[in-house]
């Protein structure tokens, strides 16, 4: 069978810098094994399938795969689906808005900004954070090759995507990063967490912090540019005093260290409320036969 498929490029209008994504307009009769098949094939960090919705409140439904198994939530894939949706004419928006049901329940999407300044925004899941213990740490900090900043207790925030989040001395010690991803894999399994968000802040430059992602035990050994490891290090930044009280807005980089350039503009409001939003752009167009 012939289905409509696109690849797009997620938190960049530059094809070939972001983070992409596969996904798959008309995944109607599709079993969960098959998906799964599909997810390994394309070997993306996230392959989606769009479905009817069994909310009435949701324009669609999203199933969303990594090459090794389902997640209830991603953020890079719901912005790139959004945007392929509304590239095919799938969806009208309701007053610039999306609703996408899925594992994690029903995630807002906006359109903001026109041109060059265009972008889809997304609502984060509610987090759950949970301090790593002091021997949880030490394991971290050997899975990584060098120390985190133990002043900022490094914690698992869960949001509906599961990641370990620690601060690094810098941005630069941050990119000279190379952690051991067979005892990453290990560590992330003993936690039952998809993988390790890390963050360092730049002294200069349009982005505030460059961000890394590691799921090696999803079969992403780094993931380029990923919305739910960025939000995630929102949650930690703001429950550890890092950001304002009232509310503030940054952009973070990621994805220098596997030759791609992401920017993801990240709000938090006074509440707590976490926002991510980026550009998209298709990089293909076409179908699958499956």
């Amino acid at each position: 069978m012939q289905r409509a498929y696109k690849v797009v490029d997620v938190f960049t209008s530059t094809p070939l810098l972001g983070n992409p994504v596969a996904v798959v307009l008309d995944a109607e009769g599709l079993d969960t094994e098959a998906m799964q098949r599909i997810a390994r094939w394309t070997n993306l960090s996230e392959t989606t399938f769009l479905l009817q919705p069994t909310n009435a409140e949701a324009d669609y439904r999203l199933r969303i795969f990594t090459p090794r198994s389902e997640l209830p939530f991603a953020g890079h894939p719901t912005l790139g689906s959004a945007y392929a949706v509304l590239e095919a004419g799938r969806v009208t928006p309701r007053n610039g808005r999306l609703v996408q049901e899925c594992g994690a329940g029903l995630i807002g999407i906006t359109e903001e900004g026109t041109g060059a300044e265009w972008r889809l925004t997304l609502g984060l899941p509610p987090a759950a954070l949970r301090t790593l213990t002091p021997d949880e740490v030490e394991e971290l900090e050997a899975v990584l090759g060098q120390p985190v900043l133990r002043e900022v207790p490094p914690a698992i925030v869960s949001v509906g995507v599961v990641w370990v989040v620690a601060q690094l001395p810098s941005a630069a010690h941050l990119l000279a990063l190379e952690p051991d991803l067979a005892r990453s894999a290990a560590f992330e399994r003993r936690l039952g967490a998809t993988g390790i968000s890390l963050f360092g802040a730049h002294e200069n430059g349009d982005a505030e912090i460059e961000v890394r992602s590691f799921a090696p035990s999803d079969g992403i050994n780094e993931d380029p540019v990923c919305g739910s490891g960025n939000g995630s290090v929102a949650v930690f930044r703001r429950e550890r005093g890092l950001l304002p009280t009232g509310g503030t807005s940054y952009v973070a980089a990621q994805g220098r260290c596997v030759g791609r350039d992401g920017r993801v503009l990240v709000t938090v409001d006074a509440a707590g409320h976490v926002s991510l939003g980026g550009a998209c752009v298709t990089c293909v167009d076409g179908t699958l036969s499956c």
